[in-house]
């Protein structure tokens, strides 16, 4: 764990979501990874997001070791969709001024204009609070599950949500979103002036390993959604493509309502024994699939930044992506993976092939240049600038280090001396997940033991109890017993 950055001042801050964990995908990753690390920076964090079961109200929950207030709304689950849920819009406003007339924060943060960002807003707005806005979403992610529109009025019903989208989020004095090839999206398509790229952020410490990266045994690695967008099937039919001789197993972690249709698609194409569709996975679990993989696979066409091929490049390992929105911001053709035109398949597996056919040299190169450029996306610095933004102080960086210009020039190979500093950061990161990891365990083996010692001390009292009342029985029997006898003589003439 990276040590937290300190508040300058202690704030209140509301943070509304639409989707927030136990979901999986990325804004509700980001959601929490903020939340927590403003809990560790010594802000009080209040989360607004729907219920995840028939459970609703506010509890205090723990998330990425960080315990916060949520807030959880009554749900329904979307008929279209395998997990995503809604809030009821009509009584939501009732609800969200009651929230923040009882809470007074300095800041209100809303991390989708959807729903809950929506009516949050207003609210925030009418009750003279600082917004801050960022914007995870693509129209092209939530049509499909929203309505059923024809194809023909698609390009119609999307210029209308980006007009949805500008309306709204212009009620917010800060708009932000992950990448700057995302702001000038939302600029020119929702007609707002003035976004700030403001990167996700990740404590890659989390991800660090001194596993050198290897094709030995060829692994590919998708980690995400399993939803149309994403373009999954196009990565099967990529592996499809690789020489048999290779033996490349292609493991799928995740969930969504394209999971049937595609693990159908891999036994049509004879790849069952290939591919291994794992489904959600613990976090325990998750550095880990990313380490024994060769090269992780990205071919998505709807991504504003992508927190698991920033997980991946943490975890030095090279990267293959489509190269459609914010995805070459992240991977660097021929510096630390490859791009393909979004939908080629055949280029894709010609990437994929360049990547697990690689020597060691090569391999090696890739990897360091993941983990030079992941060092621009450190989650202090993010959680710095939203501090900022939500005082309203001045301060002189507004977007993180993945937008100087020298983020975007070509690597190559990196100088011996980056190289040996990059290693050496490696190498003190890994140990630092390892302490972390043997502390949890550590933590993990007193709480059972505590719960055998308490099981222990109940199983003793309740022998004790059980001692107790055998002998108040008994007592009890035989003094029934004696006033039975009593009252017999006393009714003999």
């Amino acid at each position: 764990m990276t040590e937290a950055v300190k508040a300058s001042r202690r704030m209140r801050v509301v943070i509304g979501c639409d989707t927030f964990p136990p979901d999986i995908n990325g804004a509700s990753r980001f959601a929490e990874r903020l939340a927590a690390g403003l809990v560790r920076a010594g802000h009080e964090v209040h989360v607004i997001a729907p219920s995840y079961s028939k459970r609703y109200g506010t509890f205090t929950e723990v998330h990425d070791s960080s315990s916060m207030t949520v807030h959880r709304l009554k749900s329904y689950r979307v008929v279209q969709h395998k997990t995503l849920r809604y809030v009821w819009p009509f009584t939501l406003k009732a609800k969200t001024d009651q929230i923040l007339k009882d809470l007074k924060p300095d800041a209100v943060h809303i991390n989708s204009h959807m729903i809950v960002g929506r009516y949050l807003i207003r609210s925030a707005k009418q009750q003279g609070i600082r917004v801050i806005a960022t914007n995870h979403i693509m129209p092209e992610n939530l049509i499909k599950y929203s309505l059923v529109i024809p194809r023909w009025a698609e390009k119609v019903a999307m210029n209308l949500a980006w007009k949805d989208t500008g309306r709204i989020l212009k009620k917010a004095h800060v708009v932000t979103t992950p990448t700057r090839k995302a702001a000038t999206l939302l600029e020119s398509a929702a007609g707002l002036t003035g976004v700030l790229a403001v990167s996700c952020g990740i404590e890659a410490s989390k991800f660090a390993n001194n596993s050198p990266t290897t094709n030995t045994e060829p692994r590919i690695l998708f980690l995400g959604r399993l939803d149309y967008e994403k373009h999954i099937h196009n990565l099967i039919k990529a592996v499809a493509l690789l020489p048999k001789s290779l033996k490349v197993k292609l493991e799928i972690v995740g969930d969504g309502g394209e999971r049937e249709y595609l693990e159908n698609l891999a036994k049509d194409l004879g790849l069952e024994k290939n591919i291994e569709f794992r489904g959600h996975i613990s976090d325990e679990e998750l550095p880990k699939v990313y380490e024994r993989a060769t090269v992780f696979a990205m071919p998505s066409i709807a991504e504003l930044q992508s927190i698991a091929t920033m997980e991946a490049m943490a975890s030095g390992r090279p990267v293959v992506a489509a190269d459609a929105m914010a995805l070459p911001h992240l991977v660097h053709d021929g510096d630390n993976g490859y791009l393909f035109p979004p939908d080629d398949v055949k280029a894709f597996a010609d990437r994929l092939l360049k990547v697990l056919t690689a020597d060691q040299k090569e391999l090696d190169r890739l990897s360091e240049n993941s983990l030079h450029l992941i060092q621009s996306h450190d989650i202090d610095r993010t959680i710095r600038i939203f501090e900022g933004l939500y005082s309203g102080e001045t301060q002189d960086e507004n977007e993180t280090a993945d937008n100087l210009d020298t983020y975007s020039l070509p690597i190559g190979s990196l100088s011996k001396t980056i190289s040996r500093s990059i290693a050496l950061a490696r190498r003190r990161s890994a140990k630092l997940r390892e302490q972390a990891e043997l502390t949890r365990k550590e933590l993990f083996a007193r709480a059972e033991d505590a719960r055998d010692e308490v099981i222990e001390r109940l199983e003793e009292v309740r022998d004790d109890v059980a001692f107790a009342a055998k002998k108040l029985e008994i007592r009890v029997r035989k003094g029934v017993k004696k006033a039975a006898e009593r009252l017999r003589r006393e009714e003999l003439p």
